[in-house]
């Protein structure tokens, strides 16, 4: 008699209907994706859907894209990978205790940062002048599963990738989208806290003592409290949300953040000349757009939007090269 049970696709659907919350997308009743495809036997839409999304040349790229300490000499530092896989982390503990869906968080928290420029929020603020209205990651993000590297993904996943950023409204059309939001907010908050302090930017005696009272001692404390603090809120209002109190403290150490980490006189120097980098770059490949590689041209896309998906893609390192060589020639200082 073998000690392993096989579950098939269909009966682990069948113990989601019967084990997660009212609240939970079921992956039996998603909306489904662009181009119809077969079950596969043994997995969920939504865990196929973190599959290819791990495979993805885009999430490879994310280990060498700069989270707040523009292409850091460290190793300790945080990228945008390591930031995702801590969000994915806060996600999942938020899913598990409130009974929704984890495969589904998991893969909007895996996904939500593919479409990041080079140079952390600085690049956002670079591309956003070639376009109408504000450029953003999370938008690119969806364009890059859709369009530049297609793995057909379900409705539910992209839906959260494109509107977990506060800036989208309306917001997720799912609780395990809402998830993202306030995993991706509580991940970056410590974790830049960390970097700060590890720079010698921030001291101990610098947190303030309201967000030491609220969330304990800076460190792994603090994930913790603010974990508890969206179950509890949560279920006390029924919907995905913070407790008021804590909300409120995790705000004001935010804007604290802004001012003395984000926002500082020798991080905006730093931005100045990412932004010109990047700048650069774009107007160099508008004039030259025969240089672009071939997977970056798609017929149905402007040049323009040709040439951001490509200065989009990039990573720090690949950026910086690729400037050096163009207006840095070698032997050039």
């Amino acid at each position: 008699m073998s000690e392993f049970l096989y579950l098939t696709r269909q009966e682990r659907e069948a113990r989601e209907r019967e084990l997660l919350s009212p609240a939970a997308a079921c992956s039996a009743d998603s909306r489904g994706r662009a181009r119809d495809e077969t079950g596969d036997p043994i997995r969920t839409a939504f865990e196929r859907d973190r599959d290819r999304i791990y495979y993805s040349k885009a999430f490879r790229r994310l280990k060498h894209k700069t989270q707040v300490f523009l292409n850091p000499e460290g190793d300790h530092f945080v990228t945008r990978l390591t930031h995702t896989l801590q969000v994915t982390q806060v996600g999942r503990s938020l899913a598990a205790a409130l009974g929704l869906n984890e495969a589904l968080t998991e893969a909007i928290c895996l996904g939500h940062e593919v479409g990041h420029p080079p140079f952390g929020h600085t690049g956002e603020v670079a591309l956003s002048p070639y376009f109408e209205d504000e450029w953003l990651h999370s938008e690119q993000s969806v364009r890059v599963f859709e369009i530049l590297e297609p793995i057909n993904l379900s409705w539910e996943v992209l839906d959260g990738i494109r509107a977990h950023t506060w800036k989208v409204d309306p917001g997720p059309a799912t609780a395990e989208g809402m998830i993202c939001r306030y995993a991706d907010r509580i991940a970056y908050l410590v974790h830049d806290m960390h970097d700060a302090m590890r720079a010698g930017i921030l001291q101990r005696s610098d947190i303030p003592a309201a967000a030491i009272q609220a969330f304990g001692e800076p460190g792994g404390e603090w994930i913790g409290s603010m974990i508890h603090a969206v179950v509890d809120g949560s279920l006390a209002a029924g919907e995905l949300t913070m407790d008021p109190g804590m909300l409120a403290a995790m705000h004001s150490f935010r804007d604290f953040m802004f001012e003395n980490v984000y926002l500082r006189p020798e991080a905006n120097k730093q931005a100045n000349k990412a932004v010109k980098l990047i700048r650069d770059l774009v107007e160099h490949f508008l004039e030259h757009p025969d240089e672009l590689p071939s997977t970056y041209r798609h017929r149905e896309s402007s040049e323009r939007v040709q040439v951001i998906d490509f200065v989009a893609g990039m990573s720090d390192r690949y950026a910086l090269r690729v400037h050096d060589s163009l207006f840095r020639p070698s032997g050039q200082v």
